[in-house]
């Protein structure tokens, strides 16, 4: 029964509307359970969570905690399903099972039909009919079949049939709540992380970060593509932590990564991209225990990686250095200034184009120093300082010449 106000109340007795929508994760199930326990029984007469969810996303003793808090809470908590086309499926349907009154919205909300919810409202499994365990049924057989308390079509609607909420007559000949109603729904960090914690959202940043950063390997510095990586791939291992994440998985992710690396090194696809194409889709299919990615998701991943790793890359990295790799000994002797310190490593900027260096002196050279490229090692211009050093290769070239 609602909790009457109290003079202890500083302000009218109001509604509160918690917004509940998405995968139950440990950020969406801590917030619910924040605003359960902050709900003040002298201010609050209910505490109403309109409901939009498949199920949670594998932290099952964070969800079994918020059913004790909503279970035992002085303020009586109610659900409501909607508007037309929310869904409550999977373990979100225990949030009806452990409310003190029920609604769904006509005619497109959907509700799965539990063992828990059965046994909650008091509903024998034998009087269902045509409808079993596991089916989705919509609002209107939900409330035939006495899995909630009514079907209201609105949010309004709703609250006015809830015990102690006061309401007056309307122009359109119902009701409107005259007890004040307040919505709340999760702040914009919140929605950042339980955004994150979606599983092809966790699975598309993890596995783009990781590219972004082996792109950035092999160019000159740190630039957008390793800060928009790395950012990524944060927000990726977040949002992984949160869910059912199989270990076997990840590693077969890093292995792929591993493999691409190897042969975008040489320069030519060869059997270590094959390697690396196997372990993706495998590490893909294999990421989460319990909770599936779409399909096309899947494919769009698989085929934008391996298109991107097997052609583009190297596209890519050829185009940034500018210059092959072979034929540079024109670059042998030339001056340059470092625009990173290079101790032993950093970039240079030579005619321009920035190059990865490193010195082999035991004296580092310091920013905007003047260096001379002394040898080529790969993609790498060995350098020492233009003051001090052993052989000006300028000049010696000339005398080949």
């Amino acid at each position: 029964m609602a909790a009457p106000a109290g003079a202890a109340c500083s302000r009218d007795p109001y509604v509160a509307i918690v917004q509940v929508s998405g995968r139950l994760d440990p950020v969406l199930v801590d917030f619910i359970r924040s605003e359960v326990e902050g709900a003040d029984p002298d201010c609050v007469r209910w505490v109403v969570l309109q409901l939009d969810s498949s199920g949670a996303a594998g932290n099952e003793d964070g969800l079994n905690g918020l059913l004790d808090t909503i279970g035992s809470s002085p303020v009586p908590v109610a659900v409501w399903v909607g508007p037309s086309g929310n869904q409550a499926t999977g373990e979100a349907v225990d949030l009806l099972a452990v409310a003190d009154r029920t609604g769904a919205a006509p005619p497109h909300a959907h509700i799965e039909v539990t063992h828990d919810l059965l046994e909650a409202r008091g509903v024998d499994a034998a009087d269902l009919g045509t409808t079993r365990v596991g089916d989705r049924v919509d609002a209107d057989r939900a409330a035939e079949l006495n899995l909630v308390n009514d079907d209201s079509a609105t949010i309004g609607d709703f609250i006015v049939r809830l015990p102690g909420v006061e309401s007056q007559a309307s122009e359109g000949g119902g009701r409107r709540p005259t007890t004040e109603v307040q919505f709340t729904k999760l702040p914009l960090l919140g929605q950042l992380m339980h955004t994150v914690s979606s599983p092809a959202v966790a699975y598309l940043l993890f596995v783009i970060g990781l590219a972004l950063l082996i792109f950035e390997l092999f160019t000159a510095g740190v630039g957008v593509a390793g800060m928009v990586g790395a950012g990524a791939l944060v927000l990726g291992c977040s949002g992984l932590a949160s869910l059912p994440t199989r270990p076997i998985g990840v590693a077969l992710l890093l292995l792929a990564m591993f493999g691409y690396a190897v042969d975008i090194q040489t320069g030519v696809p060869r059997v270590w991209s094959g390697i690396a194409t196997v372990a993706f889709a495998m590490g893909s299919l294999l990421l989460f225990d319990g909770v599936s990615i779409s399909w096309i998701t899947l494919a769009v991943a698989i085929v934008g990686m391996s298109l991107a790793m097997l052609s583009g890359m190297p596209t890519m990295v050829r185009s940034r250095f500018s210059t092959p790799t072979i034929g540079r000994d024109w670059m042998v002797g030339e001056l340059g200034v470092a625009r990173t310190a290079i101790a032993p490593d950093g970039v240079v900027v030579l005619r321009d184009a920035p190059w990865r260096a490193r010195t082999n002196r035991a004296t580092p050279i310091e920013r905007d120093e003047r260096v001379r490229v002394v040898a080529i090692d790969g993609l790498v211009l060995e350098v020492e300082p233009e003051s001090g050093g052993a052989q000006d290769y300028r000049e010696r070239a000339r005398q080949r010449r």
